[in-house]
């Protein structure tokens, strides 16, 4: 055997990525130069690690048994890094982060200082719907989830942020009457819904489930961006978390509809694996988080409060 770490890093980010290409776009790396090397290291086995079928990618059994294997490898040296920046009294080493679509309204506000208090600190960030987060955190490709709603069987550590608050909304061209409605107000109204998977529809669905009422689908979109931008063309009416409409709120493109029962409210929370042994950065963050939050929470967010 005479793998490079360069390979090891490669088939481990295309197995993550499921795509050569999206490897090569996050590496910095040429697509050919990306196929080379994930070529030239399947040469060192005799049993295929992957296949690729229809230009898609798929890892074999005993591929997930190598890029195991090598995701421990890259571990390591990211713990060898960290305690030689110890030794020399320098925190680094890289921060695994999966953020909920809407969480991109409040992650860069909780990472920006200690960033800069730790500039060899790298951060890798991934944002995509709940499903996938809460997937990466149990394969434990990630440090940390932040998440609005987390499953009642999923064993974790956490650190409340912010409440996440829900309201009915639809374009300020609609002219909506003064007062409180009820919810049979919703009632056949031309409803925008996330894509399955996503923590909106989830929170959406079990209170149209809860209130029992003949919502009608108008359509699907995969993300809160598209789901605005239809609202704004007034192609509908969606429940959407507070956090994510600020501009639209103050620019008047977007309107709350007040409705009794709402906001639906959860907590925007940072989560990690119980039994997970945290790196000398992922605790140091953990530990920045407790100590700012309410800082940044206050000189952030306040306006939230207003709604």
């Amino acid at each position: 055997m005479n793998y490079t770490l360069q390979q090891i890093r490669i088939f481990s980010k295309v197995v993550r990525l499921k795509s050569i290409t999206k490897t090569a776009l996050e590496l910095h790396l040429t697509q050919p130069a990306v196929s080379i090397q994930l070529r030239n290291f399947q040469q060192q086995f005799e049993m295929p690690l992957f296949e690729v079928i229809n230009k898609r990618f798929y890892v074999t059994d005993f591929g997930l048994e190598i890029v195991s294997a090598c995701n421990k490898i890259l571990e390591d040296l990211i713990l060898i890094d960290s305690r030689l920046a110890a030794f020399q009294g320098q925190l680094t080493g890289k921060l695994k982060l999966s953020v909920v679509s809407t969480g991109k309204y409040i992650a860069p506000y909780f990472l920006a200082d200690f960033l800069k208090q730790n500039s060899a600190v790298d951060l890798w960030m991934d944002v995509t719907n709940k499903s996938e987060v809460l997937e990466s955190l149990q394969n434990n490709e990630v440090d940390f989830a932040l998440v609005s709603v987390v499953p009642d069987d999923l064993k974790v550590n956490k650190v409340e942020l912010l409440p996440n608050k829900l309201y009915v909304v639809t374009n300020t061209d609609r002219k909506i009457a003064k007062g409180q409605k009820d919810k049979l107000f919703l009632k056949d109204l031309p409803f925008i819904y996330r894509e399955l998977g996503s923590g909106t529809r989830f929170v959406m669905e079990n209170y149209i489930k809860k209130s029992r009422l003949p919502i009608a689908k108008k359509m699907e979109l995969r993300s809160n961006e598209a789901v605005k931008q239809a609202l704004i063309a007034g192609l509908g009416y969606s429940i959407m978390p507070l956090i994510g409409l600020k501009n639209e709120l103050l620019n008047k493109q977007l309107q709350i509809v007040p409705v009794k029962g709402f906001p639906i409210q959860s907590k925007w929370v940072l989560i990690w694996q119980k039994d997970k042994k945290l790196s000398p950065v992922a605790k140091a963050y953990v530990d920045y988080i407790q100590q700012e939050k309410q800082q940044i929470i206050e000189s952030k967010f306040a306006w939230i409060h207003k709604y």
